[in-house]
């Protein structure tokens, strides 16, 4: 079924690409709805993405699904390595997909990266970044890096906008054949460390019904105030919430309600950019 519908699909995005249709946004929501459906994967998504825009996506990384999940959400694009662009097909699909491409082996590749992140999020693409670098093992959350998080300030300036949101998102390993996923089984899923793609591919089809939640978290107003060592702090410590309450079962408290994590100190002023999304206390 996947190889048919990507056979039906890959010419209609090819041509829809270079011509620069509207129709290049929408067809890879479409295909990686029915990519998911194929592979038995069930999602159920907890919150919404912001509707205002610039809008850069944070999430944990926790397999080559990730990108499949995410894309069946709304038109967006992605940041990712740039061994992916070589990639048998799956290179092929980040490519019609808009992904920035980004060279982690060259710390000057980053302000390239950071102005073409910037120009695609002030034309109003919304834009994935997976902070931690690389993929866990779906029951940890690595250390957000800082480094492309600064693309937000570049796509202020780009844009004449006066503030980028920025929003957590928490992938969460819930249920395999209807059964919760413990520590133990979650690697079956996750693709981490040096697992072969292919392999774990074809074990992930062979595997029975998936569900997996998607949990979005609150936006935070990035502006020329905030710092951007503090902000990715604060968007690692949400995800890390929200992956931790899935896992345990719980339903993730909304920041500002008991019990819930709430980011400060994000701004170099005392008055806290974080406080106009209703997230941040007072001063």
């Amino acid at each position: 079924m996947l190889v048919v519908l990507t056979l039906a699909a890959l010419p209609v995005q090819l041509v829809a690409h270079r011509r620069g249709w509207r129709l290049a946004a929408t067809l890879p929501v479409w295909w990686h709805r029915r990519a998911l459906a194929a592979l038995g994967v069930r999602v159920r998504v907890v919150g919404a993405p912001c509707r205002d825009r610039p809008l850069l996506v944070t999430p944990n990384h926790v397999s080559w699904l990730d990108i499949n999940l995410i894309g069946s959400l709304m038109p967006l694009s992605f940041v990712a390595k740039s061994e992916v662009a070589g990639w048998p097909l799956f290179g092929l699909f980040a490519k019609l997909q808009r992904t920035v491409f980004v060279d982690r082996t060259r710390r000057t590749d980053t302000a390239r990266v950071n102005g073409e992140i910037a120009q695609r999020l002030a034309s109003g693409d919304a834009m994935v970044l997976f902070p931690e670098g690389t993929s866990s093992d779906g029951t940890h959350v690595l250390p957000f890096r800082s480094a492309l998080i600064g693309a937000a300030r570049a796509a202020m300036v780009e844009g004449g906008h006066d503030r980028v949101w920025v929003q957590p998102l928490a992938i969460v390993l819930k249920r395999l054949d209807g059964l919760p996923l413990g520590r133990a089984e979650r690697p079956r899923l996750a693709w981490y460390g040096d697992t072969d793609m292919f392999p774990h591919l074809i074990g992930t089809i062979l595997l029975g019904p998936v569900d997996i939640d998607l949990v979005w978290g609150e936006p935070i107003p990035f502006d020329e105030t905030t710092d951007r060592k503090l902000i990715t702090r604060a968007l690692e410590r949400e995800v890390r919430r929200l992956v931790s309450a899935g896992i345990a079962g719980r339903e993730p408290l909304r920041p500002g309600l008991p019990g819930a994590a709430a980011p400060t100190g994000l701004s170099k002023r005392p008055a806290v950019a974080g406080q106009a999304a209703g997230i941040l206390p007072a001063p």
